[in-house]
């Protein structure tokens, strides 16, 4: 039993308002369940189409980009987390991956683990309900999975339909 470990709750961050009301969530939930939360901040190296006379060379011009591409992630998790945590007695860890997203929260979490993502981060369509990434977590995923809505979400579908009928008319 000694070696049991608890489960810690696990956010997909990217710094958009769905992903950072995932974050509040989780650290509110951690605080319930006295557990820890660990949030992933994926990223990728852009595609390059074509190829130079390094490649040829077996030389990788991009390496610098790589590597800059890797700061800037570990910096935005690092400022995100230290945002996150004010006010709050939760330990929260953080990791930038090189990768999906998706596979990146997919590899980063336990069977026991809960998996919280945004509904939507940056990119995809607007209006659409999920996105690609929360949709493959909640499909993919062998721990259970919380989806949290955006804060405008939340919002508009806070207000009464009276209010809705007011601003219509104005």
């Amino acid at each position: 039993m000694a070696d049991e470990q608890i489960p810690r709750i696990v956010v997909g961050i990217d710094g958009s308002a769905g992903s950072m009301a995932a974050l509040d969530w989780a650290v509110q939930e951690a605080q319930l369940r006295a557990t820890t939360v660990h949030t992933v901040m994926a990223w990728q190296h852009p595609s390059a189409y074509g190829a130079s006379n390094a490649f040829g060379l077996g030389m990788d011009p991009s390496f610098g980009t790589q590597q800059a591409l890797a700061s800037v992630a570990e910096t935005k998790a690092s400022q995100l987390v230290d945002e996150a945590s004010q006010g709050h007695e939760v330990p929260i860890s953080w990791e930038a991956i090189e990768g999906h997203p998706a596979l990146a929260l997919l590899s980063a979490v336990g069977d026991s683990d809960l998996l919280v993502v945004g509904s939507r981060g940056h990119g995809g369509f607007v209006g659409a309900l999920l996105g690609s990434v929360s949709q493959h977590v909640v499909t993919h995923a062998h721990c259970p999975v919380v989806v949290i809505p955006g804060r405008e979400r939340i919002k508009s579908h806070g207000k009464k339909k009276s209010d809705e009928a007011e601003a219509g008319e104005r």
